[in-house]
């Protein structure tokens, strides 16, 4: 396990590094160069080379990138120049926000997918896995945008049970008005919801076919026991794999229902930066998007590795 956990880890920073790469190197493909979107088009030739020396950005671009890594490595992501502060403070004063929405998702959707899921196996072909599935094929198949403007004029404009124009600005708002996050987590859960409930009923489904079940009943184990003991744990081996990936999903929904939302999150100040040209924000937010995957991945295969011995000695 040792070994494997350290090959993995290795991988993962290989990963992580090439993702910093491929993001510094794109971002400087913008249309006149990185500095031409700070500076704006209307920006002379001077105003421009000052502003590129002033960042830095007039030298070889590898020695642009040992200096930006080596930066980052120690937490400083740069300067925003568009907003007169650190890049760093920005995210840190986007990213509490963000994270605690999606987590709350991630943990509501898993809760919920799981036992209606396995429901779905264990009466398979019933009126209420016709219904569910339905309902997860409706959820799985509607744009994210969609489900936050009709759960937004249901509650916010029909009912009005929920006051509209919530902004949350911190951490501190989220965590400290249920009313107001109600509606984004409640987004994200059905959209992760239906995807989960689906591959949980697959994998139960497929257990359910494996001769170690019919030994079991064969031997006189409860169905119970069965269920829960065997196949249900079976089938969440594959699952972790899914929830690790699914992470820069959540992260994509994110950016739209935060700008939907009114959220001053990690999102709304990508798509704030990617519309301004603000280079800065932009690479970093982009690099934690890319770790963020690196890590899901990792975590999914860790679990995986713990859970099932075959993936360690294979």
């Amino acid at each position: 396990m040792t070994a494997y956990l350290i090959r993995r880890s290795l991988q993962a920073l290989v990963t992580v590094f090439l993702v910093t790469i491929f993001a510094f190197l794109l971002l400087h493909l913008l249309p006149g160069g990185a500095v031409r979107g700070l500076a704006g088009p209307k920006a002379t030739p001077l105003q421009v080379k000052l502003l590129a020396h002033e960042m830095g950005l007039d030298q070889p671009l590898p020695v642009q990138y040992i200096k930006w890594l080596g930066n980052v490595l120690q937490g400083d992501f740069g300067y925003d120049y568009t907003n007169s502060q650190s890049v760093g403070s920005e995210i840190a004063g986007t990213l509490g926000q963000s994270a605690y929405i999606v987590g709350l998702s991630l943990v509501l959707a898993i809760v919920i997918s799981i036992p209606v899921g396995l429901l779905q196996a264990v009466r398979r072909n019933t009126f209420l896995d016709h219904t569910m599935t339905v309902v997860s094929f409706v959820l799985w198949g509607v744009p994210t945008f969609l489900i936050a403007f009709l759960l937004q004029d249901l509650f916010e404009d029909q009912l009005r049970w929920i006051a509209p124009n919530n902004e949350i600005a911190s951490f501190h708002d989220a965590f400290s008005s249920p009313a107001s996050i109600l509606l984004p987590v409640a987004t994200l859960t059905l959209t992760t919801f239906a995807s989960y409930s689906r591959y949980v009923r697959s994998a139960v489904l497929d257990e359910l076919t494996q001769e170690y079940v019919r030994t079991a009943i064969a031997k006189g184990a409860s169905r119970r026991r069965m269920l829960y003991g065997h196949v249900l744990r079976n089938a969440m081996i594959p699952m972790i794999t899914l929830i690790g990936l699914s992470l820069p999903t959540l992260v994509g929904g994110a950016v739209i229902i935060e700008n939907v939302f009114n959220i001053d999150g990690i999102g709304m100040l990508t798509t704030s930066a990617a519309l301004q040209n603000n280079f800065g924000v932009t690479l970093a937010a982009t690099l934690i998007a890319g770790a963020l995957t690196v890590i899901g991945s990792l975590i999914a295969d860790l679990s995986y590795a713990a859970l099932d011995p075959r993936v360690r000695l294979d």
